[in-house]
């Protein structure tokens, strides 16, 4: 059997996680696009210089991530994987470090500041009406408005997400907020927190800011809204 093109074998190395890197740098070199199919693991075994065992769990990580997948009378051939699919399996609070928890934490923040500009682009009438009843609902049914609540942190920056346009966006905001509200529920000073403009700013403030305000009005009343969060980064005024 002839071995493959613009690969080279392997000298003396047998790991698993070395073939999977020949295998990407394969797909990458050869412009692979989603829909083509890819050489089989005997072609691979082969050209690599190891065995076919190897190259199968080589496969199946990158099944794993979404990279390839087997089709019947094809083989395996190349995804559009899902980028977010395996950040979502390893983003559980309890099973991450407290730096990486801090990581997410503030990129939570940066979402949140970075997405005026895309609200003010892509907002209709329908999405302010349903934004209208999201608030309502919210302070029909809160005793506390300084109080963080999940789920009301969901439907509301969930629809703002969702008002960006960007799939991807989204499914960071479903995401990250199990960690939003993991680092806030340690942080038991937060309700007690002494906003520097006087008030905390509520979701129905922001939401009158999306209606008659502009992108960079939107940014400081949201900054406002999450302004404990930043003290605590910045200048860890919250212990």
């Amino acid at each position: 059997m002839s071995k493959l093109p613009s690969i080279k074998p392997l000298e003396n190395v047998s790991l698993v996680d070395k073939v999977e890197a020949r295998l990407l740098k394969f797909i990458k070199e050869n412009n692979l696009k989603a829909g083509d199919s890819v050489p089989k693991e005997m072609e691979f075994a082969e050209s690599l210089g190891v065995s076919r065992t190897v190259v199968r769990e080589a496969f199946l990580r990158l099944r794993t991530l979404g990279i390839i997948e087997s089709k019947k009378h094809r083989g395996m051939i190349i995804t559009n994987p899902d980028i977010m699919n395996n950040f979502e399996r390893m983003l559980d609070p309890v099973l991450l470090g407290s730096d990486t928890l801090k990581n997410l934490f503030e990129l939570r923040l940066i979402l949140e500041m970075g997405m005026a500009d895309f609200l003010f682009q892509h907002k209709t009438e329908k999405d302010m009406q349903e934004l209208e009843e999201i608030v309502t609902l919210e302070e029909e049914t809160s005793y506390n408005k300084n109080a963080f609540s999940l789920d009301k942190e969901i439907a509301f920056h969930g629809k703002l997400y969702e008002m960006s346009k960007n799939d991807i966006l989204k499914k960071f905001q479903d995401l990250l907020l199990p960690v939003f509200e993991y680092v806030h529920l340690n942080d038991p000073n937060l309700n007690d927190y002494e906003y520097s403009s006087g008030q905390f700013v509520t979701h129905r403030m922001l939401m009158d800011n999306l209606k008659v305000g502009t992108p960079d009005t939107f940014r400081v009343a949201m900054h406002r809204h999450l302004e404990p969060h930043f003290d605590k980064i910045f200048n860890k005024k919250i212990k």
